[in-house]
């Protein structure tokens, strides 16, 4: 008895010291906010790399990419500054933060040029441990009939030229497979994600459906010309992103998540004409600030996208979506579950179920697809893509296992 006393002791602190180390396993993860689409003036962005890193560093982003159309910042560039007062005002605030550091001369005319830095010259100017990351990243941008057809590569390793193509499907799709393809060749983690479906109309949730590999897409962008909220004619983000996700999962193809970024192009006027940086972002359940433990965690959908909204934590069991909001003073918030029903997938995007208050849960019946969670806050969006927007938050969606 002394004996089997002895071993059942030995068990239970066994398990005992199990249960913590799955707890310490657990909380190493931490949330990470981040933006994945941003420009400079190595395309047509209107302020210098360091300025910009600076920026975000400084609004307490942990991660953040330059996704410069169509080119990588290395080799040498210089810009011609715009004869503007704020793009003059820019040039000499970048003279007086940096200094000695900037590179610059006058043409015949008088007109200043600026020679940019490089990603390898900036990165070490705002990199730290655990601190701040800077993810390569190029906006692969190409065009059909006059749509611009724009394409996203986080964490890519060598440009990818625009190639062109016979339809909207098919350049799309080739952005996917050679992303893919140097993903394959190198061992590097890193993913395409579709911009602006509205933007100028030029994706359809036709062309969406018809892609094999696709992920990830912007749910919302900052941008003031990308009709986040469709019209009389063509749907909305929202309602684009549960029509594609019903026949993705008819077609047994993988979720679609949904990213929020700002598309930042202008740093010197704010206001809702511009595109501004702050508007849009992602929060990353990671095990680490590096590009593979992030890229590992949003193709594992461990994120959500939101204009403000922060939340304390999204719970998944493999039946019910869980969704706790980390609440502001005097701040209400309705959390609404969107899901699509098998019977009638055609009624796509329906509202599952509605709950004002900071939490609240929803199980996934039998004949659910799979289901998603916004939260719409009252509190007012400052500086907004749209007058009127409150701040907003968006959880990825979830099928039963």
């Amino acid at each position: 008895m002394k004996f089997l006393s002895l071993i059942f002791v030995i068990i239970i602190l066994s398990f005992a010291s199990c249960k913590p180390a799955e707890k310490v396993e657990e909380s190493s993860k931490q949330w990470y906010k981040g933006n994945l689409h941003t420009h400079s003036y190595w395309s047509d962005g209107d302020d210098y790399p360091e300025m910009i890193m600076d920026w975000y560093k400084s609004h307490d982003y942990d991660f953040v990419v330059l996704s410069d159309h169509n080119t990588l910042a290395e080799g040498e560039k210089w810009k011609l500054i715009p004869k503007s007062p704020s793009h003059e005002i820019g040039f000499q605030k970048y003279l007086d933060k940096y200094g000695e550091g900037v590179v610059y001369r006058e043409d015949s005319a008088g007109r200043i040029e600026v020679k940019l830095k490089t990603l390898a010259e900036y990165a070490p100017m705002f990199e730290e441990e655990d601190e701040f990351l800077i993810i390569q990243s190029q906006e692969l941008s190409e065009s059909f009939e006059k749509k611009p057809l724009h394409m996203n590569v986080t964490n890519i390793q060598k440009l990818i030229p625009a190639e062109g193509g016979n339809s909207v499907v098919e350049i799309l799709q080739n952005g996917l497979d050679r992303v893919k393809a140097q993903r394959d060749s190198t061992g590097v983690p890193m993913f395409l994600h579709i911009n602006h479906p509205n933007f100028i109309w030029a994706i359809t949730p036709e062309d969406m459906i018809e892609l094999n590999g696709e992920r990830f897409f912007e749910v919302y962008n900052g941008h003031p010309q990308v009709n986040n909220y469709g019209d009389s004619l063509r749907p909305s983000m929202e309602v684009l992103w549960d029509k594609v996700q019903a026949a993705y999962l008819q077609a047994n193809k993988p979720l679609l998540y949904g990213l929020a970024v700002d598309d930042a192009h202008n740093y010197h006027v704010f206001d809702q004409n511009s595109s501004n940086p702050g508007r849009g972002w992602v929060m990353v359940l990671s095990e680490s600030l590096a590009p593979a433990s992030l890229i590992k965690a949003m193709e594992n959908g461990d994120f959500y996208s939101t204009t403000g909204v922060a939340l304390n934590g999204i719970e998944f069991d493999g039946e019910t979506l869980s969704v706790a909001v980390k609440p502001e003073k005097n701040i209400t918030y309705t959390i609404q579950f969107f899901g699509t029903k098998k019977s009638n997938p055609l009624k796509s995007g329906i509202i599952l179920k509605e709950i004002n208050g900071k939490k609240a849960a929803y199980s996934l019946e039998e004949d659910d697809m799979y289901v998603r969670a916004k939260i719409i806050s009252s509190k007012p969006k400052e500086n907004p893509y749209q007058i009127g927007d409150t701040e907003m938050a968006w959880t990825q969606p979830v099928k039963a296992n």
